[in-house]
C-alpha cells in the first residue's frame, strides 16, 4: 500500500498547487503516474475500496463535464496521464457502477469514442438500450435525452464502423428513428415547446420563449449537448450511409435535392420489374431518399413564409405569408356600353386605358403549370422559397405515385403522428390549394384550424390574431374558387370582425395601403400576400366585390347588390370606374334606385356628383331613395310640405352633408361597413 500512498500524497500535492500554478500542478501529476502505474493499477487492484470509487467517480464525471474550471481541467488530465488499457478498463468498471440509463450511456460513449475497436461489442448494446430506456420511460416527443444520445453520438458510430455487421432491417429501422428526430429537432415550434415546459422563471434557460436569445435544452441533457450543428447535413449523411450498406444505387459525390429526385424518379420507372428483394431494397432507397427531400423543402418553405412557428417573441418579426387565389379581373367588365348617358364626369372614363388583369389572360393558362407571385420586399429570397415548394410538390406526389410506396410512406407518417404537425398541414393546404383541389382544401383547412387551436390555446386579439386566422382567409378564397359565394362572404365577414387598423394619434388611422399591381405575368393565378391587416383587408374588399358584382348586374334587379358594389367600388378608386359607370346606366335603365345606406358609406365625391346628376332633367331625373326610411319621409312630406318639395330639401341636405365627409379615412369606412353591415350583406347573397 506503500505504493498507493505515495501515489495519493503526490495527486494531493498536485491539487493543492492548482489553483495557484496549474504547470507546476501537472509536474506533480507526471510525477505520480509512475506509481500510479508500477504497483499494479491500485484503482483496478481494488476495486471494492471506497475511498478508490470516490475518486474515479470524481474523475469520470470530469471527463462528462462540459465545465472549463482549472479543477475539472486538473481531473482530465489526471486521466489522460494514464496508459490507454488502464482507461479502457477503468471506464468499463465506472460503467459497470452506473444504475442510471443516461450516466451509464454517457460513460460507454467516453469508451466508445476513445477506444473504436470496442464500437463493436458495445455499440449496438448501448443504441438499443437508449431506445428501450424512451419507450419505458413513455417520452412524448421524439426530441428527447434518449433519442439524442442515440442519433448523434451512438448512431454514427455504429454505422461508420465496418467491423459491426447489422442487417438492413436493423438499418432501416435506425434510419427511421434518426429521420423522426432530427426532423422533429429542427421543426419543433415554440408554441409546443411552451405546452411542454409549462411556465418558467425568467431565469430559467430552458425556457423556449428565450429561443432567440438563449440555447434550446433537452430535458436530461446539459446545454452543449443539446446542441446540434447541421442537423440535415447529419440527417442525409446518415441517409447516404445506410444506403451504401443497403448496397443501394447510389451516385458518387454530392448532389442537390433536384438530382435526388430526379434520380428517385427514374428509379420508379423500372421498380416493377426487380425481383421481390430488389423491389423491396429500392422501395426503401425512393421512400426514405423522397421523403427526406420532401420534409426538408416542405419545411423550408413553411419557414420562409411563417418563421414565427419557429422562432421565439424576441426575435426580428416578419408578417407571415398566405398562399391565395389571385381574385381575377375584378373591376373589369367587357360588356360596358359607354354610349349611354354620357356626362361630364363620365367623359373622363373614356381617355382611361382599361385595367389589364388575369382575366384578359388565355383562358386555358390554368390547365398549365400555375405561377405564384410574390413582392421581393415580402420575400427577399422568393426564387429559393418557390423552388422549395415545387421540390416538396413534385416529392409528395412520387410518394403517392405507387401503391408500394404509398403503402411504406403512410406507414412511417402514421408512426410519426405528422398529422399532428402544424408547419407540415401548412404546407400541405397550400399544395392542395396550388393544385386547384379547393373542397379538399377546406377539409384540410377545418383540420389547420383545429391544429391552430390547440397550439394557440391563448385567444390573441388585435392586429396578430391575423396570423391565427390563416384558415379563415384561406377558407374565403377556396369558397370563392368554388363559386360558393355566400360562404366566401361569411368568412371575409368573420376576418374582418379580426382586423384591427393601426391607430395614430388623434384617432386618424394611417393612409398607407398596399399598391395592388393590376397586371400579372402570362398564366399568374395565386400569390402569396403578408398577412398583415394592410394586405389582407383589400384582398378580403376584392372578393367582396367579386361577388356581389355577379348579383348586381344579372337581369334580375337588385338594387341592394347594386348599392353594396357601389360602396366597394370605392375602394382603389379610380380603378372601379369603369363597372361605377356600369352601375349607373343599370340604375338609369331602371328609372329609379333604392339604397338607404347610401349616405352612411359613400363618400367618393367623384360617386356623389354623379347620383346628384342623376336626379336632374339633364340626368334623367331618376328617382332615388337613398335617405334611411324615405318611404316614411315621403308620406310625412306630402301631408306637411308637398309630395317632392320636403324630400329635394332632404336630399339636397343630406349631400352637403357627405361632401364635408370626403376627407374620412375610406379603409376606416369600408371596415365599419363590413363589420356593421355583416348580416345585411349576408342576406342579400341568400
Amino acid at each position: 500500500m506503500s505504493a498507493q500512498g505515495d501515489c495519493e500524497f503526490l495527486v494531493k500535492r498536485a491539487r493543492e498547487l492548482v489553483p495557484g500554478d496549474l504547470w507546476a500542478a501537472k509536474a506533480w501529476l507526471i510525477t505520480a503516474r509512475t506509481p500510479a502505474v508500477g504497483p499494479g493499477l491500485w484503482f483496478v487492484n481494488f476495486p471494492d475500496q471506497p475511498a478508490v470509487w470516490r475518486e474515479i467517480s470524481v474523475i469520470t464525471a470530469a471527463l462528462r463535464n462540459d465545465s472549463q474550471d482549472k479543477q475539472t481541467q486538473f481531473l482530465r488530465g489526471l486521466f489522460e496521464t494514464l496508459p490507454g488499457r488502464v482507461q479502457c478498463e477503468m471506464l468499463l468498471k465506472a460503467t459497470e457502477q452506473c444504475f442510471n440509463t443516461l450516466e451509464r450511456a454517457e460513460m460507454l460513449l467516453l469508451l466508445l469514442r476513445r477506444f473504436p475497436e470496442t464500437v463493436v461489442q458495445h455499440g449496438v448494446g448501448l443504441g438499443e438500450s437508449l431506445l428501450e430506456a424512451e419507450s419505458i420511460e413513455d417520452q412524448e416527443s421524439p426530441v428527447n435525452c434518449f433519442r439524442k444520445l442515440f442519433v448523434c453520438d451512438v448512431l454514427p458510430l455504429i454505422i461508420n464502423n465496418p467491423d459491426v455487421r447489422l442487417p438492413a432491417s436493423l438499418l432501416y429501422k435506425y434510419l427511421n428513428k434518426a429521420a423522426e428526430f432530427y426532423i422533429n429537432y429542427v421543426t419543433r415550434s415554440t408554441q409546443t415547446e411552451s405546452q411542454y415546459q409549462g411556465s418558467q422563471d425568467s431565469s430559467d434557460i430552458l425556457s423556449p420563449s428565450k429561443r432567440s436569445s438563449q440555447k434550446y435544452v433537452i430535458d436530461g441533457l446539459t446545454e452543449k449537448s443539446s446542441q446540434i450543428t447541421d442537423p440535415w447535413e447529419r440527417l442525409f449523411k446518415i441517409l447516404s450511409v445506410v444506403g451504401m450498406r443497403c448496397e443501394w444505387q447510389m451516385d458518387k459525390g454530392r448532389r442537390s435535392f433536384g438530382d435526388i429526385l430526379h434520380r428517385m424518379k427514374d428509379l420508379c420507372r423500372y421498380i416493377s420489374n426487380f425481383d421481390s428483394d430488389a423491389h423491396a431494397k429500392y422501395k426503401n432507397q425512393v421512400v426514405y431518399s423522397t421523403m427526406l427531400v420532401f420534409f426538408k423543402n416542405a419545411f423550408q418553405y413553411v419557414s420562409n413564409i411563417q418563421p414565427s412557428l419557429f422562432q421565439g417573441p424576441n426575435a426580428p418579426s416578419q408578417a407571415p405569408l398566405i398562399l391565395l387565389e389571385d381574385v381575377p379581373n375584378v373591376y373589369g367588365d367587357t360588356d360596358i356600353d359607354r354610349n349611354k348617358h354620357i356626362h361630364k364626369k363620365r367623359k373622363l372614363a373614356e381617355g382611361r386605358e382599361k385595367p389589364m388583369s388575369s382575366d384578359d389572360e388565355d383562358p386555358a393558362g390554368k390547365a398549365r403549370s400555375r405561377h405564384i407571385t410574390v413582392n421581393k420586399a415580402d420575400l427577399a429570397n422568393s426564387i429559393e422559397v418557390l423552388e422549395s415548394f415545387k421540390l416538396a410538390r413534385e416529392s409528395w406526389e412520387l410518394l403517392y405515385s405507387l401503391e408500394s410506396l404509398d403503402k411504406e410512406f403512410t406507414r412511417i407518417c402514421l408512426s410519426w403522428k405528422t398529422d399532428t404537425w402544424l408547419w407540415l398541414r401548412i404546407f400541405l393546404t397550400d399544395m392542395i390549394i396550388y393544385q386547384g383541389q379547393y373542397k379538399k382544401a377546406i377539409s384540410s383547412l377545418h383540420h389547420l384550424a383545429a391544429l391552430q387551436g390547440s397550439h394557440s390555446p391563448q385567444q390573441m386579439t388585435g392586429q396578430g390574431s391575423l396570423e391565427n386566422q390563416r384558415a379563415l382567409i384561406q377558407l374565403a378564397t377556396c369558397h370563392f374558387a368554388l363559386g360558393e359565394y355566400r360562404q366566401t362572404c361569411e368568412k371575409v365577414l368573420d376576418l374582418m370582425c379580426c382586423i384591427l387598423l393601426p391607430i395614430q394619434e388623434g384617432g386618424k388611422v394611417q393612409e398607407e395601403q398596399p399598391k395592388v399591381k393590376s397586371k400579372f405575368r402570362k398564366g399568374s393565378d395565386l400569390k402569396l400576400w403578408p398577412c398583415t391587416s394592410r394586405a389582407i383587408m383589400p384582398y378580403c374588399l376584392h372578393l367582396l366585390l367579386a361577388c356581389f358584382k355577379l348579383r348586381a348586374f344579372t337581369d334580375s334587379r337588385d338594387d341592394m347588390a347594386l348599392g353594396h358594389v357601389v360602396v366597394l367600388l370605392q375602394h382603389e378608386w379610380p380603378r372601379g370606374e369603369s363597372l361605377f359607370l356600369k352601375a349607373i346606366n343599370k340604375i338609369c335603365q331602371q328609372g329609379n334606385f333604392q339604397y338607404e345606406n347610401f349616405f352612411n358609406y359613400v363618400t367618393n365625391i367623384d360617386m356623389l356628383e354623379e347620383f346628384a346628376y342623376l336626379r336632374t332633367q339633364e340626368g334623367g331625373k331618376i328617382h332615388l331613395e337613398l335617405l334611411p326610411n324615405q318611404a316614411m319621409l315621403i308620406k310625412h312630406h306630402t301631408v306637411t310640405r308637398g309630395i317632392t318639395k320636403g324630400v329635394k330639401e332632404d336630399f339636397r341636405l343630406a349631400m352637403e352633408r357627405q361632401v364635408s365627409r370626403c376627407g374620412e379615412n375610406l379603409m376606416v369606412v369600408l371596415h365599419r361597413f363590413c363589420v356593421n353591415e355583416k348580416i345585411l350583406l349576408l342576406q342579400t347573397l341568400a
